[in-house]
């Protein structure tokens, strides 16, 4: 018998970091964040999103849903921005999980709600619906955000105005951001909408575009520009589909990673 037959066969490397759970904050019945130690190796860009997930139950297969990074590029932990699902095959799961708990990471982030797929611009719409606010919270922490547009909205629509999570840290305390602060108190503007309760912005934001009451409420010309206006979109498919075809009515040009354009989404997955 040779050496190579008495050699054990080598063993396959795992897909998946197995993670510590930092911290649990749970916004409401239905919306939660949580944060992961981030492995040194891990690299990606601001707006990427990743495989999170659990291993499965009486051995089984784990079990692993996209999750948009909402932590910008630089920061030492991993943050996400989660729905909860009584009956969901994951967050079920994931919505009682504890500081100390360990998760599933996938280890190659992927999209395409990252600066390279748009082309230069004046102003970045930043529009999400729900948990679609997630790759925002990345994107409005990057520093390389506000070298290239002048000025960024954060748009969120929500059905409660319990579900505005990140409401405070949009509206004031990412001023205080160590390396965005400045730049966001001078170039980034909150706009919030809620479609379900009384509100000063109430209604989806596609019916707030068409009605033009958006660009009002932000003191800008009607209608978006092709030649200084990008977009990001991510959350609903019915936000993403509708908000899209408006803006090609308007001139813009969906881009990708291998084509950079006037917007993007993420056909991914549902945020």
């Amino acid at each position: 018998m040779t050496d190579a037959a008495l050699s054990p066969a080598p063993v396959k490397a795992s897909p998946f970091h197995d993670l510590e759970v930092l911290w649990v904050r749970h916004w409401t019945d239905s919306l939660f964040s949580f944060g992961i130690r981030r492995p040194e190796d891990f690299r990606f860009r601001s707006g990427e999103f990743v495989m999170i997930g659990l291993p499965g139950e009486d051995g089984g297969k784990p079990v692993l849903r996209a999750y948009s990074i909402a932590s910008p590029c630089w920061a030492e932990e991993l943050e996400f921005f989660s729905i909860k699902v009584q009956d969901g095959p994951l967050t079920s799961r994931l919505q009682k999980i504890q500081p100390g708990d360990t998760v599933l990471m996938g280890k190659k982030p992927t999209g395409t709600l990252v600066l390279d797929a748009l082309t230069g611009g004046e102003r970045l719409f930043l529009i999400g619906t729900g948990t679609g606010l997630a790759p925002w919270l990345s994107v409005a922490r990057d520093p390389e955000t506000y070298s290239r547009f002048g000025h960024v909205y954060v748009i969120h629509t929500v059905r409660n105005v319990a579900d505005l999570a990140y409401r405070d840290f949009f509206g004031g305390e990412i001023h205080d951001d160590p390396l965005v602060g400045d730049e966001a108190r001078a170039q980034l503007t909150y706009y919030p909408t809620v479609t379900r309760e009384d509100f000063q912005t109430p209604g989806r934001i596609t019916d707030r575009i068409k009605s033009g009451d958006f660009f009002r409420d932000l003191g800008l010309p009607q209608g978006f520009d092709p030649a200084r206006d990008r977009a990001m979109l991510c959350g609903s498919m019915a936000m993403i589909k509708e908000a899209g075809e408006l803006l090609e009515t308007y001139g813009l040009k969906e881009g990708s990673n291998a084509e950079p354009a006037d917007y993007v989404l993420e056909r991914a997955f549902v945020g």
